[in-house]
This record gives structure tokens, C-alpha cells and sequence, in this order.
């Protein structure tokens, strides 16, 4: 079994020269139909398939992706160069965890944490 996971997007090519340097992977290239693959460099972890979709995104992601980092200062600022943007002005933190709520750029949630402890 593999894990997959797909995103929802207007513009699989525009939101993957924002998610591959993000993710530090690489574009599969476009596959049938309305999708667009970006898997990891190094081969390892789940690949992420953008999916067109006519509609725009609506309403808060059921799911979303962690991106766990040793410098929550220094990434949230690389990702929001690469044009992320900022929902939370200052960092959240429970039991332990640091993170910072961000939207790439079709509006769709992750966060950026570092571990507890």
C-alpha cells in the first residue's frame, strides 16, 4: 500500500511550483486527465496529486498537511516567500507543540510545528 494524498485545486501547475519547493519534491509530470503529480526527491514519503477542480475552495480542510521543522521562525518565513500565507500572526502552542496556521496559495490550510520536546 502507498499512501496518496490528493489536493483539490484550480491550477494543478501553478500550486505545484508552490508545493514542490515547499515539500522539497519534484514534478512527476501530468498524468491523465485533470491531474498533475509532485512525489519526493529522495523517493521516500507520500506522493501529493493535484487534482483540477471547477470550483473554488469553500470552508475550513477536513484534512491537512503538518509540515514538522526544527526552525518554526525560518520556515514559515521560506514558505511564506514561496507565497504562503500567514492565518495565525503569532505561534499556537498545546502540550508542548509549536506551529503556525498557513494557507498556500489557493487558500488551503497547513500548518508548520515543531515537535514537543
Amino acid at each position: 500500500m502507498r499512501v496518496v494524498v490528493a489536493l483539490d485545486c484550480r491550477d494543478p501547475e501553478s500550486l505545484a511550483r508552490f508545493w514542490a519547493p515547499t515539500l522539497g519534491y519534484q514534478v512527476a509530470g501530468p498524468m491523465a486527465g485533470a491531474y498533475l503529480a509532485l512525489v519526493p526527491h529522495t523517493g521516500d514519503g507520500p506522493q501529493l496529486l493535484l487534482q483540477r477542480v471547477p470550483e473554488e475552495k469553500a470552508g475550513k480542510n477536513r484534512m491537512h498537511l503538518d509540515l514538522r521543522v526544527s526552525d518554526l521562525a525560518a520556515e514559515v518565513a521560506r514558505v511564506v516567500a514561496l507565497g504562503a500565507r500567514r492565518l495565525t500572526d503569532e505561534p499556537l502552542s498545546e502540550d508542548g507543540w509549536t506551529w503556525h496556521v498557513l494557507a498556500d496559495p489557493e487558500g488551503n490550510e497547513f500548518c508548520v510545528l515543531t515537535p514537543a520536546g
